[in-house]
């Protein structure tokens, strides 16, 4: 399976999409704000990644709004906060097989494509 979510409105994601336009063209796309991520997809991503903390973008305008960088949040939270609003995923999520490359970062783009190409 191929697949990236992403935020049509996010200009990172955007930028992202065109730099990969060229291995992109066989993956599902999976807008995040028209279609909600789905519990079992989130369970999914996070046995790939490791933890629901990691697909957590602490950069969301609502991480800060609702108060939650004063608190100590738990995976439990994380996941229902991702599951609550679709700001707090960590974009884009690009989805390789068992493989799963979260957030923009030079490092993480780049291993994504990387394992695009191969497949």
């Amino acid at each position: 399976m191929k697949k990236i979510y992403y935020l049509a409105t996010c200009s990172t994601c955007k930028r992202i999409m065109k730099e990969l336009a060229d291995v992109l063209e066989d993956v599902e796309h999976h807008e995040i704000k028209e279609r909600p991520i789905e519990v079992r997809e989130l369970d999914a991503l996070r046995q790939k990644v490791g933890s629901y903390e990691a697909l957590f973008s602490k950069r969301a305008r609502q991480y800060r709004a609702l108060g939650l960088h004063q608190h100590v949040l738990s995976e439990r939270d994380y996941r229902q906060l991702i599951l609550e609003n679709y700001t707090f995923l960590k974009r884009p999520v690009i989805v390789v097989g068992e493989e799963a490359f979260v957030g923009s970062s030079k490092k993480s783009i780049a291993a994504a494509k990387e394992a695009l190409m191969q497949k």
